[in-house]
């Protein structure tokens, strides 16, 4: 069985030497270049015969997740792994949907490493626990959102807003053209629909389900 082909990415040269020589040990793997930056991985892309692409996302020269967007565009079968520090749930939110076929952090084990280039060259997907944790939270949270969102009717979200903006009655009343009395009653059904005895009860509940942020 040929080996594994692997481009390496990444900005930091000890901790790519050594992702070199961790690689290196593995029979089954073969090191066919490595890059510091995401225009050197473009540009030795199609000088090398590479199966997938082990990169980094902090880069000089435009980030790894403009590599990972790049190389799925010009090379839709290469794979990528992405292999970096950043857990927050923005970066991993764009990498998913750069297509990328895995992601790793940077305080993997050398099995977990392994484990995920054979995954991902073989056609699935490696995602590691802690990354899985965030995308499973995010998804949770989305179902609050819908959820919360589904209890309150537009205007009561409109008007939930600009409570939170700390306007009073009078000045949410002149600035959607409606009574202080329809403002009041909508603030009302707010509270009974939540469950809520107070405007910071409900002002809580709506930043717990992300339909406002203060």
């Amino acid at each position: 069985m040929s080996p594994i082909k692997i481009l390496l990415v990444d900005d930091h040269e000890i901790f790519l030497d050594g992702l070199v020589t961790l690689l290196k040990s593995v029979p089954t793997f073969e090191i066919v270049g490595t890059a510091t930056n995401r225009l050197e991985a473009l540009q030795k892309i199609p000088q090398v015969d590479v199966d997938l692409i082990l990169t980094d996302l902090s880069m000089p020269q435009m980030s790894g997740l403009e590599l990972v967007k790049n190389v799925k565009r010009t090379y839709p079968k290469l794979k990528l792994l992405v292999l970096t520090m950043h857990d927050d749930r923005p970066t991993v939110s764009e990498i998913i949907m750069a297509e990328a076929e895995g992601y790793l952090l940077k305080n993997t084990s050398k099995k977990q490493i392994i484990n995920a280039i054979n995954k991902v060259h073989e056609g699935s997907t490696y995602y590691a626990n802690e990354v899985m944790n965030i995308i499973l939270n995010r998804m949770k949270q989305e179902q609050k959102e819908q959820v919360a969102a589904a209890v309150l009717t537009d205007r009561e979200l409109e008007i939930l807003r600009l409570i939170a903006e700390e306007k009073s009655s009078e000045e949410i009343a002149d600035q959607l053209f409606i009574s202080k009395r329809t403002v009041d009653t909508h603030r009302t059904n707010m509270l009974k629909k939540t469950e809520k005895s107070t405007v910071v009860g409900l002002l809580k509940y709506a930043v717990q389900c992300g339909l406002i942020a203060l």
